[in-house]
């Protein structure tokens, strides 16, 4: 009969069907593995390591990444399988980035033997937060003065060439290094996740942070602004320790998980790639770091100096090229372009050891941290309140019976300006300095005076103030009265 003759291929049919079904059943890892040899390739291909499709570069599924960056920190192990990975981290612990040259033998030969630039940024994974970047930086700014979003651990760190950390880019750090050798970069970040977050009942959930880097190499100009690469990765900051609480609290959830909820999440893994992303839109950040000889600086000088020859933290790049300049450490100039000093300043022994050597690293600190002095003027305020004015008349009717106690805030002033006082009390409640229009004095019987630099410099040391505001008559901002 007609179907007795097919009997003979009853196995390569089965067989096939077998191989089939084998495939399917691969599909649902959301893509299929095949039969070729293993490669690291075919492992970062899959959706545990991706990122949104709309985040990645055209035409890279088949491309060849040159470099690939490891952070050393532990991923949550409760991320969905399909779902980007997330790591937790301790605010301001050390945190080593592995730098790895990815290419294969003879590919872009053009860097070889050659240093590459590479930015870190720490910026908002939420697109809403992304979109008042600037606004949301800012305000960090006014709420943590003189501190960074993030930082190099430069003693720790392997590789690292001519690090650099613009003042005015809290967020950023960049550095060149070589393929060819060892690298390793440890960072530092500052900020948590809960202090980008809207206050809501029933708690906070601090929101995801991206760390990305975007690698260049030089162009014809000797700058470094031609795009190589770039990837990154989410994260969450944690008060100390706290990202360790974390990840044990995220285990145990799913050690409670049955059998067949675990196989919808990824294993926690003790490192985390980080995946191939669009590069940054500020591509030419900073000097790009095209060799810049130390310059003379422009401005008034008492914004550096003040007594024998002190860096002040008020001090400018500039003012801090000129000091260097003047105190004999011209070879240094371009290794600290951008760095105010308030920035050269909070260097440790260590740190100006490892950029400078130990004979004029060692002399450096001591001309830095010999020589920083007192303020000029401390004033301490207190923002008056509806309390305030209840306890002073309590104090003034004889009640003394009252334990309520006011907290007064130290403003430290260097220059002794109206301007530098308008700055530090913004600075202190978390506003612009231009919604400040005035800041009078209360005087005798009640009067307002305008404060001018010269009574600014007649203030007593400690003097104390309680602030009263009143709103502007011509515009939306207010007037400042110390009490």
């Amino acid at each position: 009969m007609a179907w007795a003759l097919k009997l003979p291929l009853t196995d390569e049919v089965i067989e096939s069907g077998l191989v089939q079904d084998f495939d399917a059943s691969l599909s649902g890892i959301g893509q299929e593995l095949g039969a070729g040899a293993y490669s690291m390739s075919d492992v970062l291909a899959l959706p545990i390591f991706k990122q949104e499709e709309s985040n990645l570069p055209p035409d890279s599924e088949n491309k060849i990444l040159p470099f690939q960056y490891v952070l050393c920190a532990a991923t949550s192990p409760a991320i969905k399988l399909h779902d980007e990975t997330l790591t937790y981290l301790n605010q301001g612990q050390s945190y080593e980035i592995r730098m790895l040259d990815n290419r294969k033998m003879g590919e872009l030969p053009e860097i070889t033997g050659k240093m590459v630039k590479s930015i870190i940024r720490v910026v908002f994974h939420d697109r809403r937060l992304q979109y008042t970047e600037h606004q949301q930086l800012e305000g960090w700014r006014w709420n943590r003065p003189g501190d960074r979003i993030l930082d190099l651990d430069i003693p720790m760190s392997v590789g690292m060439v001519d690090p650099r950390a613009n003042p005015t880019q809290l967020n950023t750090v960049e550095f060149l290094w070589d393929p060819s050798k060892r690298t390793s970069v440890f960072i530092q970040v500052h900020c948590i996740s809960t202090e980008f977050t809207m206050r809501k009942h029933g708690g906070e959930k601090g929101v995801p942070f991206r760390i990305q880097i975007d690698t260049f190499k030089e162009n014809d100009g000797e700058e470094y602004t031609e795009h190589q690469h770039s990837a990154s990765c989410q994260v969450k900051v944690f008060k100390p320790k706290g990202a360790d609480r974390k990840q044990k609290t995220d285990r145990e959830k799913m050690e409670k998980r049955a059998p067949q909820e675990k196989e919808k999440y990824q294993p926690s893994y003790e490192t985390t790639i980080l995946t191939e992303c669009s590069p940054w839109p500020e591509v030419t950040y900073g000097s790009g770091h095209k060799h810049a000889a130390c310059s003379e600086p422009h401005g008034q000088m008492y914004k550096m100096l003040w007594g024998c020859n002190n860096l002040l933290p008020a001090a400018t790049p500039q003012d801090a090229q000129q000091w260097l300049h003047r105190n004999r450490f011209s070879p240094f100039c371009r290794l600290f372009t951008n760095f105010s000093g308030a920035d050269l300043l909070k260097l440790t022994r260590e740190d100006v050891i490892q950029i400078c050597g130990p004979a004029d690293g060692i002399r450096l600190f001591n001309a830095l941290k010999g020589r920083v002095v007192r303020p000029r003027l401390t004033v301490y305020v207190c923002q008056e309140s509806q309390q305030a004015r209840e306890q002073q008349q309590k104090h003034e009717n004889g009640d003394t019976a009252s334990s309520t106690f006011f907290v007064y805030h130290a403003i430290y002033l260097e220059d002794l300006t109206a301007v530098e006082l308008t700055e530090k009390i913004a600075q202190l409640f978390n506003i612009s300095p231009r919604q400040i229009s005035q800041i009078f004095k209360q005087g005798p019987t009640g009067i307002h005076v305008l404060v001018s630099d010269e009574m600014i410099q007649n203030f007593q040391d400690e003097v104390c103030f309680v602030l009263d505001t009143m709103k502007a008559e011509t515009n939306d901002g207010y007037h400042i009265i110390l009490k």
